[in-house]
């Protein structure tokens, strides 16, 4: 058993990794702070993109996407907009087979939409998620108002717009390819069978080669003989799995989903206990409310996580994102605010991984 508890930040994909690693290994995740996300982009084209504009992304300040648009805030202080239906050119092919815009299976799920600006809309799903959010209230590090009938309404309809417009993607991509696995209605004994059968074989084939990998690195974290390596492009095995080891395929967010995390698309932002409009009292650095880093200032600091596990910028590659482990504040200040590409999110536990063992 790890001695760490850690607090990550992710995507609705990189949460459902998450939860896959908790029901089926000793994980050392202990918090899941989930974020809104409709879709994310390719870093590499994103820069491609730039260039269209005369724009590379050294000269980008701040991101920002809102109203059908990615607002570019420069440098010289200007503010550049791509229209979102230019930019979807570039957005990563498994975004389109996801239906989850809200992170449904994390503690507490984040975003802007439907909120105020300044304020972040926070969906509490756990207890443990609620504990956190009245102790951040009574420590004063949130303040937080009701969540109003129209603005839950305008969520419910935004999440419900992804889930029907990416189930039409499904039904087309199943007519001309492999099954999309994570949307298979199957029981747990039936999972289980189809995992023991499965190797990394059956995860390239069904996952990785037919553009449904997230990049997130949840298969290398798994594999017990360190055979498995993800950078920026696809999972690349060194070597041949053993025969009873089916670690890979288990973890991947895009295999089969246990019956207990999966979505019910009857729901649009799946089940919760509460919704709220929260702002930060003590950091106004980040994205909308700074919510993500006070909750984790809150975490940190009262010691109920060890460390965080964060994606920061890279300092000498614009914006190029890379996840590491923290318990630093400020280097979780520093991190603030999305990147809009993805990254090996469980890459710095391998090392955490094997300090336990």
């Amino acid at each position: 058993m790890s001695e760490h508890r850690i607090a990550m930040v992710g995507t609705p994909c990189e949460i459902m990794a998450a939860s896959k690693m908790q029901h089926y290994t000793d994980s050392p995740i202990d918090v899941k702070l989930g974020l809104f996300c409709m879709e994310n982009f390719s870093y590499k084209y994103f820069g491609n993109l730039l260039k269209e504009y005369d724009l590379k992304m050294d000269d980008i300040e701040k991101f920002q996407i809102d109203k059908g648009f990615v607002f570019l805030l420069l440098k010289t202080k200007e503010t550049v907009k791509i229209p979102l239906s230019v930019a979807k050119r570039i957005i990563r092919k498994n975004c389109n087979i996801c239906v989850e815009l809200t992170s449904e299976t994390s503690d507490i799920s984040i975003g802007s939409i439907g909120s105020e600006d300044g304020w972040s809309t926070v969906i509490i799903r756990s207890r443990k998620g609620m504990e956190i959010v009245e102790g951040a209230i009574e420590q004063k590090y949130i303040e937080t108002k009701e969540f109003s009938e129209p603005q839950f309404n305008l969520l419910n309809k935004l999440a419900g717009n992804k889930i029907n417009k990416n189930l039409e993607h499904i039904e087309k991509k199943e007519f001309l390819a492999r099954p999309v696995l994570y949307q298979r209605e199957k029981s747990d004994d039936s999972i289980a069978d189809e995992i023991s059968q499965s190797n990394f074989l059956d995860l390239k084939s069904n996952i990785i080669d037919v553009g449904a990998c997230v990049l997130c690195g949840a298969c290398e974290y798994a594999c017990p003989d360190n055979l498995i390596t993800i950078d920026d492009t696809k999972p690349i095995m060194k070597g041949e799995c053993p025969q009873d080891c089916h670690a890979c395929f288990a973890v991947c967010p895009r295999t089969f989903i246990p019956e207990d995390l999966r979505n019910d698309n009857s729901k649009p932002i799946g089940d919760y206990v509460k919704v709220l409009s929260v702002k930060s009292i003590k950091h106004s650095q980040g994205q909308d409310g700074s919510i993500v880093t006070t909750l984790l200032d809150y975490l940190l600091t009262n010691d109920i996580v060890t460390d965080a596990l964060i994606v920061d910028k890279k300092d000498d590659l614009a914006w190029k994102p890379y996840a590491k482990v923290t318990r630093d504040i400020d280097e979780v200040v520093k991190s603030g605010g999305t990147k809009y590409s993805v990254c090996p999110v469980f890459k710095p536990l391998k090392d955490i991984k094997e300090e336990a063992d």
